[in-house]
């Protein structure tokens, strides 16, 4: 059976996880899915909470189910309508309200939990047979390659952190395992099964987060690549079926939005914001010319324009000279004095001081500030989401959450460099994971508040390039026992 797994994975027909198994397989693997449980387990206990986007989220399933209105409630209870969140996570929350209780977060968590887990063993199913690309690769390696990831997929405390909060971050997580898992399959032999697998996969992750279609730009050429050597008319009607399906939920929202605001809107919008509210274009821009890190998006660009702006909190890049601090001070205490209201004049004003700074400093702008945006994405500790200060750095303030930051970054750090030996080693498919990774960054490029969440979709990638990576190195080590053992009868007899 070993040489026969062996010349399939030669050949590039791949060996799929589950149809590898052996007994220190199933049991390596088990044990794998028993960590992550009880990781997961912790984390619901000591990092589950309910509040922010969770509330948005939970309060739209609730109207759905109480009034069957997609809407949110204002200020004194009415219900208005909206579209500042794509369908998908709030008819996934209504589901689990449906069958758990009313905004009982807690057990749509805990189904979370379970997708997360699920997606972990795709994951390793797709690394197993993205494992046979690697040049002299066997099903011992393919077996390796997928323990690996999901080893590393099931242990990630980043990932875990947001499959014990009621947020669209892991089913998106999901979906981007299914979707990877559906394309390696459907590049192997092209079936209904995996084409319609993977239509499913990018349509929720674009239902979740509007940046999951992002998933079907890279993916999908792959699979039409696939499709090259088979009937045209049998590769034309699958992608015409499976594009007419993925886009029905969006044409059937814009009809919503059209019907309901009368505007085109496919997704949403990127501001998060209603018709007719306000989007503070300066205010954006202005934060745009100096923002590069999360304790800066969490102090200052979140609180406004509902709470109060403190000019002390800003960094010194946020001024060129004394009189665009003053000036920077009067906008501030002008908007804490008008009951905290951006009005139409405190944002003109912070786009002339937005203006003047771009002007001046064009490349910090256009090019410097955006890319120390990105890599605070990628690079910082990603402890946003535990009881720990944003000054995380002060050692002084709290040496022992200083500390852990630092080795949450090292480990995040081991992670990425793993993935990129990974990605070196050329496994079948990097083409598509790298074209996702940096789309996503090009995206991320554009943002005004840097969220390291924001990288998190990333982390399905990072697993399987990373499983590789470690299959590789268990192999050498594995190779070099043999010369030793070979070299030395005493040491084999032993």
């Amino acid at each position: 059976m070993e040489g026969v797994e062996e010349s399939q994975c030669a050949r590039g027909g791949g060996v799929r996880f589950r149809a590898a198994l052996t007994a220190e397989t199933a049991v390596f693997g088990g044990l794998a899915l028993a960590a992550g449980l009880a990781l997961r387990i912790w984390m619901l206990h000591w990092v589950f909470e309910v509040n922010g986007d969770s509330l948005i989220y939970g309060g739209i399933a609730k109207n759905l189910l109480l009034h069957g209105r997609y809407a949110l409630a204002g200020p004194h209870g009415a219900l208005h309508s909206t579209l500042i969140r794509l369908p998908g996570y709030p008819l996934f929350l209504a589901a689990c309200f449906r069958l758990f209780g009313m905004e009982n977060y807690w057990a749509a968590a805990c189904v979370e939990v379970a997708l997360e887990l699920a997606g972990c063993l795709l994951l390793a199913d797709f690394a197993g047979m993205a494992a046979c690309g690697v040049r002299g690769a066997d099903a011992a390696f393919a077996r390796r390659a997928a323990l690996a990831t999901l080893w590393l997929a099931a242990l990630c405390p980043f990932t875990a952190a947001y499959a014990a909060e009621p947020l669209a971050e892991a089913p998106t997580l999901f979906a981007l395992a299914l979707a990877m898992n559906s394309m390696a399959r459907f590049c192997r032999r092209p079936r209904w099964r995996s084409a319609l697998a993977f239509t499913f996969a990018v349509t929720w992750a674009t239902l979740l987060r509007p940046d999951g279609a992002l998933a079907a730009v890279a993916f999908a050429p792959a699979m039409l690549m696939a499709l090259r050597h088979g009937p045209r008319r049998a590769a034309v009607t699958k992608a015409a079926v499976c594009v007419a399906l993925a886009l029905a939920p969006f044409a059937a929202w814009t009809w919503r939005n059209w019907r309901v605001f009368h505007v085109f809107e496919p997704l949403a919008p990127r501001l998060a914001t209603d018709p007719g509210e306000d989007t503070y274009p300066g205010w954006e821009r202005w934060v745009k010319t100096w923002c590069l890190d999360f304790i800066s998006t969490y102090e200052i660009y979140w609180p406004v324009p509902d709470g109060e702006l403190d000019v002390s909190r800003l960094p010194s890049r946020a001024f060129d000279s004394p009189a665009q601090r003053a000036a920077t001070a009067a906008l501030a205490q002008d908007y804490n004095t008008h009951g905290e209201n951006l009005t139409p004049q405190i944002d003109a004003a912070f786009g002339r001081l937005a203006a003047e700074r771009v002007a001046a400093h064009p490349w910090r702008y256009y090019l410097w500030l955006p890319l120390g945006r990105l890599a605070d994405m990628w690079l910082r500790p990603r402890v946003e989401n535990l009881p720990i200060d944003l000054d995380w750095w002060v050692y002084s303030h709290h040496n022992a959450e200083t500390r852990f930051s630092w080795f949450y970054a090292g480990l995040n750090a081991f992670y990425l460099l793993l993935g990129a030996a990974g990605l070196w080693l050329c496994p079948r498919y990097s083409k598509a994971l790298l074209a996702y990774m940096l789309l996503r960054s090009a995206l991320l490029l554009t943002v005004e508040a840097p969220e390291a969440r924001y990288t998190l979709e990333c982390f399905p990638m990072i697993f399987a390039l990373g499983g590789v990576a470690a299959a590789a190195a268990m192999s050498k080590a594995v190779a070099a026992g043999r010369r030793t053992a070979a070299a030395d009868p005493g040491v084999a007899a032993g």
